[in-house]
């Protein structure tokens, strides 16, 4: 992989924004964007675990989805206070996806600003909550419903892997799917991601960097990225759907449609339909391979 550092700001204005990362789909991390939010000292386990302690939530492991296993199926449910007891214990592979808080307390919205300020399109009704305990990962994946993204880091650091959605094949995407078939768990380590059996991700271009306490980090529509918690920690994100006409007919698209012939074809024909797909991301991985000249 070809990776570069993300850039980062401590504020930026409107025009600045737009020109040189909204416009241009390129991310940046702006370091003080959050920091007169009184969610950035009042939110921590102790405030969540009081208002919404009781609340039941599905969790998540590092095992990487099969191919016969639907997209977003927990593979364990405890309370929110169970789980903050757990992680707040030590490492704990375990994450909780796509939790809506604000749905169970809405007086959290109060704790936060919406930049409008530096675009437009904001999906006001669905903030999420991120939360994952120390060694936990979020796979390789872009976000079914290609919006943009402005990611908070509250408590707990992360590491965040990025590229371009235009290197789908580099990274081995699923048809039908927003998942890479490569596994970048520990990417930095020896090892892995496992080139030998992916050679293509070494022409990908992307980004990475690690979010701390009170970064927020731009992620332009359709970007892939993969997460890996290095301390116990939660994040907020706010999305916004893209102002071309063209973008959000992509995002309706795979929500409504990609997503549907996927599950469908899952529960009628599982093995055919594994086995075609995975052969239409080899052969798109070899076109790559074959337009760059190089050979691994």
């Amino acid at each position: 992989m070809q990776l570069q550092p993300v850039d980062r700001v401590d504020h930026i204005g409107a025009e600045d924004f737009q020109q040189r990362y909204y416009l241009p789909l390129k991310p940046v991390v702006i370091t003080k964007m959050a920091k007169d939010w009184p969610a950035l000292t009042k939110w921590n386990w102790d405030y969540f675990k009081e208002i919404v302690g009781s609340k039941r939530v599905g969790l998540y492991n590092n095992i990487k989805s099969d191919a016969f296993t639907p997209i977003n199926t927990a593979d364990d449910y405890k309370t929110f206070g169970e789980y903050v007891d757990m992680v707040s214990k030590g490492p704990a592979a375990w994450r909780i996806f796509l939790f809506n808080i604000f749905d169970h307390a809405p007086q959290l919205t109060e704790d936060f600003t919406w930049p409008d300020h530096l675009m437009k399109g904001f999906v006001k009704k669905y903030p999420m909550l991120f939360v994952g305990g120390a060694t936990s990962i979020t796979h390789m994946h872009f976000d079914i419903d290609m919006s943009h993204i402005l990611h908070t880091q509250f408590t707990g650091r992360k590491r965040v892997l990025l590229f371009p959605f235009e290197e789908q094949h580099k990274l081995y995407r699923k048809p039908f799917e927003v998942l890479s078939l490569a596994d970048f768990s520990n990417y930095y380590k020896n090892g892995n991601p496992d080139y030998t059996q992916f050679p293509a991700l070494k022409l990908a271009k992307g980004y990475e960097v690690i979010l701390n306490h009170g970064d927020t980090l731009f992620m332009p529509a359709g970007y892939w990225h993969h997460m890996e918690y290095l301390d116990s920690g939660f994040a907020m994100s706010l999305r916004a759907l893209q102002a071309s006409i063209s973008g959000k007919l992509r995002g309706a698209w795979n929500l409504i449609g990609m997503r549907n012939i996927d599950t469908l074809m899952k529960r009628t024909a599982p093995k055919w339909w594994y086995a075609y797909k995975k052969t239409s991301l080899l052969k798109a991985a070899e076109k790559e391979l074959e337009a760059s000249d190089v050979r691994y």
